[in-house]
């Protein structure tokens, strides 16, 4: 039996987990990264395992890199104990209704499910039967949608999923590490002159209560996408709680409908170097530690593509801003509504605005451009108070008023944690 005391926000949560005897030939195993690994043994017999089952047959430890095409299925719950690489040449297919639990970890012990370069992940799941990454500490069975013991508050207790390409990126150079991973592991990789690479199919994936801390100021996000290609497929994706972003792309060219970030830790949001691809119906529900809705950073390189979001409902909170666009930011952001967000004049918060001189110069030139946003003020506040150097100016293109622009809220019912939960009933 193994027994593990996590502490979740102000209670102490044991999750117990009893495994069968790890069964050695004379030898045993001398891998170290196997989970039956010995130090007494002289060498590999081939007894070396890296997926564990449960003595109940209902879940398995997951200790290794995915190194040949594997089918995790929706009878068992998968524990992610380290850090797990689907690594270049090898498919992970996740069955619909899968339940996936990373362990609690931080530094070089944060658990994570990365997709390297040149691996693929077919996480399908449906509209009845969604995909759900969460932390050892939730008690969801397969079957469920909504938690019977977990907090909507409660993040950072275990890393998220990461999928890197191949597609072009705007750095120094064409390749790099991406964020959250120790340098030392070169599956961390990502960029590359593909635009129509293809890492798999995301569709109907719920991940909770990511985020764990790898060092100062570097956690990993909900999702992350790093030189994605656009032969990728994601949609139906939601981010509930996670300690750092919500979905963040790193240069790349896929694109991606249908997406839900509900209490994000930094930022819902959050696009880099380039990404060339399209956001088509979205959701953002700020939580109290959420700081931007939208942070949209300029190119970091000689890469100049730029992006679209659109179809957007934005709900703020009270330590949240609406965007901030950043260091030469492009793109288009087009039928976007908020609400609900802070008065700018005396909280100090609950505006957008042009961070630096080459994100003002690109809005007025038209590389950054706003069509069809409106907000809700709150009372006795200027629309000049809530949209920062100038990009008030389009008068007919940024407005106060009721809500006829942003996101279509029927994709995200009946299987989100979000619908589960009511946060929907006002979109």
């Amino acid at each position: 039996m193994k027994i593990r005391k996590l502490k979740v926000g102000g209670l102490m949560v044991i999750a117990t987990l009893t495994f069968a005897t790890a069964s050695c030939k004379k030898e045993g195993c001398t891998d170290e990264t196997a989970i039956n690994f010995s130090e007494k043994a002289k060498k590999d017999d081939g007894s070396c395992k890296y997926e564990e089952v449960v003595s109940d047959g209902s879940t398995v430890m997951v200790s290794q890199n995915v190194t040949k095409n594997t089918t995790w299925t929706n009878d068992k719950v998968y524990v992610l104990n380290t850090r797990v690489t689907v690594v270049s040449g090898a498919t992970l297919t996740i069955e619909a209704g899968t339940i996936i639990k990373g362990e609690v970890g931080t530094g070089p012990n944060a658990t994570a499910l990365i997709i390297a370069r040149g691996g693929k992940l077919m996480a399908i799941g449906t509209s009845t039967s969604p995909i759900i990454f969460t932390t050892i500490a939730d008690e969801i069975k397969p079957g469920q949608i909504d938690s019977p013991n977990m907090s909507a508050g409660l993040d950072g207790l275990w890393g998220g999923v990461i999928v890197l390409g191949n597609a072009p990126i705007s750095a120094d150079n064409p390749s790099v590490q991406i964020e959250g991973i120790p340098p030392s592991d070169q599956n961390g990789l990502y960029g590359g002159s593909d635009a129509t690479d293809n890492s798999g199919i995301l569709k109907y994936i719920s991940i909770r209560h990511g985020g764990a801390n790898i060092g100062e100021g570097n956690e990993i996000n909900g999702l992350t996408l790093g030189g994605v290609g656009n032969g990728t497929i994601i949609e139906n994706i939601e981010v509930v709680s996670n300690q750092d972003d919500g979905v963040e792309w790193f240069g790349g060219s896929v694109n991606v409908r249908n997406v839900i970030v509900w209490n994000a830790g930094d930022d819902a949001l959050d696009t880099d170097q380039s990404w060339s691809g399209t956001l088509d119906n979205f959701i953002v529900i700020a939580g109290e530690s959420t700081d931007h809705a939208l942070e949209i950073d300029g190119p970091e390189g000689s890469f100049l593509a730029a992006h679209t979001l659109k179809n957007g409902s934005i709900k703020g909170a009270a330590n949240s801003e609406l965007g901030d666009f950043r260091d030469g930011a492009r793109g288009t952001f087009e039928n976007i509504y908020f609400f609900g967000f802070p008065n700018p004049a005396t909280d100090g918060r609950g505006d957008l605005s042009l961070s630096g001189q080459p994100s003002m110069d690109n809005f007025a030139s038209g590389m950054l451009n706003f069509s069809n946003i409106q907000v809700t003020l709150p009372s006795g506040v200027m629309l000049t108070d809530v949209f920062k150097n100038g990009t008030d100016v389009h008068a007919t293109n940024v407005s106060e008023g009721a809500n006829t622009v942003g996101a279509d809220v029927t994709p995200f019912l009946g299987w989100t944690l979000s619908d589960k939960r009511g946060e929907l009933t006002n979109f």
